[in-house]
């Protein structure tokens, strides 16, 4: 059981500008996935699930929404020593910059890390979503007597120049580091990942970007080494290969890391396959969230295929599949939805405020009554009018407008925007 000699620390990332414009308002861990959850709570609940409940959540841009989401969700109990505390940057006689990096962000923090009992710290990204038992990496570490280790996933060759691939010999001693190679490089780095992985073509080993630390050596590093470096993947690792016993931790679940709109769509997307690649329905690794007291979904002559739908839902379309649809959520009658992610509402509309919205020419929370939506992101308290067309696309270049954007053909109506009746993007 590691809890008591393990404290986890969950890099927020930086502006997330690469998820932009869902990150417009809010920091990376806090965007909403599967309907009703955060990116975070995938993290954390893999560390709960790990009996790991010390966690610090590090965070600098938009941190108002995360913050309150972990302050409204995470409390254990007074007979326990677990905590979830963010810790933002923050100015002080020391350090008067942001976090310039991943070791600079662990760096600047360790002054209240060090407070806590531990014997080991493992760092993980606060934008990826997969289910891992901490426990047995650890086992492994301590096993191996490793000062660091790098969780590692086989990758194959189109995906292997956004990683960090690494070489290991028998023993997953990593013997060699390259941050994000070339494609001309990579036949230098093929790495014997096992018959299942080698037949799918996935012969790369990739960091994962989640490491464990001894504890005594996270200090010496980023505070006497290389007190200068400011990132893990970029300069500490690959110095460390040759200095230290840095060992490889082979995991061949299911794992992707979400950086972009493409990846992000298509991981919320791929939780409504029949076996879904992550798994929401497994009771031996739970993703915990915020309890709501929301009401139960209401669904009214309604055609749905392969689709998730959170609670408190309000349901009039004609038909819904391959789609995610988020809390609170209100679909108009006759609207067809396919392959979308509507986030849902962070409140319900009175009938008075629906009255008075209409004599101004607002339209109601939610998607109108017969709109067509396909390959569309809609983010959190949207209102999409009636008669409204937007069909996402590769024939759509990307494209930033005042109430939408266009990334790698998914169109994402940015939070709060109201979409005008009959309004068209094809």
């Amino acid at each position: 059981m590691p809890g008591k000699e393990v404290i986890a620390v969950i890099l927020g990332g930086g502006a997330g500008s690469r998820l932009y414009p869902l990150t417009a308002t809010r920091s990376k861990p806090a965007v909403p996935i599967a309907g009703k959850y955060r990116l975070v709570d995938i993290p954390i609940s893999n560390c709960i699930n790990s009996n790991i409940n010390r966690m610090f959540v590090l965070t600098q841009y938009n941190s108002a929404s995360l913050n309150k989401h972990i302050k409204n969700t995470y409390q254990f109990s007074g007979f326990s020593s677990g905590f979830v505390d963010i810790l933002a940057a923050e100015q002080t006689p020391d350090s008067l910059g942001w976090f310039q990096g991943t070791a600079d962000a662990v760096r600047q923090s360790l002054k209240h890390i060090h407070k806590n009992d531990f014997d080991y710290c493992l760092i993980l990204s606060g934008d990826q979503l997969y289910q891992m038992d901490f426990g047995d990496m650890i086992e492994n570490h301590k096993k191996n007597g490793a000062d660091i280790s790098i969780a590692t996933i086989p990758v194959g060759e189109r995906e292997a120049p956004e990683f960090g691939i690494l070489k290991s010999n028998e023993e997953n001693h990593i013997t060699s580091f390259i941050e994000k190679p070339d494609k001309s490089l990579l036949p230098e780095w093929v790495s014997n990942t096992g018959d299942e992985m080698q037949q799918q073509g996935r012969q790369y080993l990739a960091s994962m970007g989640i490491y464990i630390f001894n504890r005594k050596l996270l200090f010496d590093l980023l505070e006497v080494e290389k007190k200068d470096a400011t990132d893990f993947g970029k300069e500490i690792i690959p110095d460390a290969i040759n200095k230290y016993k840095v060992f490889s931790y082979q995991y061949d679940g299911y794992w992707t890391d979400i950086g972009n709109i493409y990846s992000f769509f298509e991981a919320n997307l791929a939780l409504t396959l029949d076996i879904p690649p992550f798994n929401l329905f497994d009771n031996q690794k739970m993703v915990y969230s915020r309890a709501r007291m929301l009401p139960p979904s209401k669904i009214s002559g309604t055609t749905m295929l392969q689709t998730i739908l959170a609670e408190g839902t309000i349901i009039h379309a004609q038909s819904i599949s391959n789609s995610v649809v988020g809390i609170r959520s209100r679909i108009g009658a006759g609207s067809n939805i396919m392959s979308c992610y509507i986030m849902g509402n962070d409140s319900y509309e009175t009938i008075e405020e629906i009255d008075r919205n209409f004599e101004r020419g607002i339209p109601k929370l939610g998607i109108g009554d017969n709109c067509s939506l396909t390959n569309v992101i809609v983010d959190k308290d949207c209102r999409v009018g009636n008669n409204v067309v937007i069909t996402g696309g590769s024939h759509l270049p990307d494209s930033d407008h005042s109430l939408y954007a266009v990334k790698d053909g998914i169109v994402v109506i940015k939070k709060g925007a109201i979409i005008p009746d009959g309004f068209v993007i094809q």
